[in-house]
């Protein structure tokens, strides 16, 4: 009532008299007993529905509470559901992968894995020996010649006389027609069949891989062929293995259809030393690494010298560097500006 009076007051001229004013104080009082009873009449209004809206807040509040509370257990609930599954999946998976996969061979100290280690020769001629005796009936080795044998494992002659064992057929001569003749230095190692559809039909379906790179195609290759010659064992309960095949874990699907071929004594070393299975093991892996990496000595040693060289050099030019740069780098320019 206040305002509108002085709204009312105050946008009239000054010349003429404010209405309110000429009222009588009755009437002004009446007016201003009405305005105040409908703000009194607003402010109940407005209290009243505050204090009908404060329990239902409250209520609508601890209901929010609960179902905070119970959404989070739910979701607690659910990261711990999806924590168990994921580890039941990945456990799955990894037996799975090691099903398919085979096991993790284990990590075994070669004597030729140093950075300036070399092959162990009489563990080269050892394996060569279990490699003719037990492996070259199946498995070929076309890339090794025997003349790459010549300094490694045997000396010229012995080569020779075991290359002149073989009969190599050979041709054609001035007649058009092959003939066979007695090995040279220079033919490859024999191959135990003649394609591989002969090798398949005699090994029952199955192809026995040649050995010349066998540690360079296969993953962890030293270690997984020596884990494959020597983990043959009896199946666990619960695996099955069909007739014509072997359990060995280490072999991708646990079945594989090369029995096993080294057993304690099985052959008889010319050093006398003694023919164990690991022993066997050990001596044609370290006879098959050399056969897929037979510039290892040399690249090793090649490198050492490099690294010699260039060390030397590395060492003349820092030498050279603090000769010269030195008194340039040390010196102290004076600017005269005077003169």
């Amino acid at each position: 009532f206040s305002l509108v009076y002085r709204f009312t007051s105050s946008s009239l001229p000054r010349s003429s008299p404010s209405p309110i004013s000429l009222l009588h104080f009755p009437v002004r009082f009446s007016l201003f007993m009405v305005g105040g009873g409908f703000i009194q009449q607003i402010l109940r209004r407005k209290l009243h529905s505050q204090s009908l809206a404060t329990p239902v807040l409250s209520l609508f509040s601890s209901k929010k509470v609960n179902e905070d509370a119970g959404s989070s257990g739910v979701r607690a609930l659910t990261l711990l559901g999806a924590g168990v599954t994921g580890l039941l999946s990945f456990s799955t998976v990894a037996s799975a992968d090691e099903a398919e996969h085979g096991l993790a061979c284990p990590d075994y100290p070669w004597p030729h894995d140093g950075i300036l280690s070399s092959y162990d020769h009489a563990s080269i001629r050892r394996g060569h020996q279990v490699y003719q005796q037990v492996c070259a009936s199946c498995h070929s080795m076309s890339l090794i010649s025997y003349r790459d044998l010549v300094g490694v494992a045997y000396t010229e002659e012995e080569a020779k006389a075991m290359a002149a064992e073989i009969e190599v057929v050979d041709g054609p001569n001035d007649e058009g027609e092959m003939f066979t003749r007695p090995g040279k230095l220079s033919d490859r190692l024999p191959q135990p069949y003649a394609n591989e559809s002969a090798a398949r039909f005699a090994n029952g379906g199955a192809y026995p891989p040649d050995l010349s790179l066998i540690t360079k195609a296969r993953h962890n290759g030293q270690n997984y062929v020596f884990a494959l010659l020597t983990g043959y064992r009896d199946p666990p309960a619960g695996i099955s293995i069909r007739e014509g095949l072997h359990y060995n874990p280490y072999f991708p699907g646990g079945a594989i259809a090369m029995p096993k071929m080294l057993n304690d004594e099985a052959v008889e070393y010319e050093d006398g030393v003694p023919a164990t299975e690991a022993q066997m093991g050990k001596d044609v892996v370290s006879f098959l690494s050399w056969a897929a990496e037979p510039e290892m000595e040399e690249r090793k040693l090649m490198g050492f010298k490099w690294i010699f060289l260039l060390s030397l050099a590395l060492l003349q030019a820092a030498y050279y560097r603090r000769l010269k740069w030195s008194v340039l780098k040390s010196r102290k320019l004076v600017l005269d500006v005077v003169n």
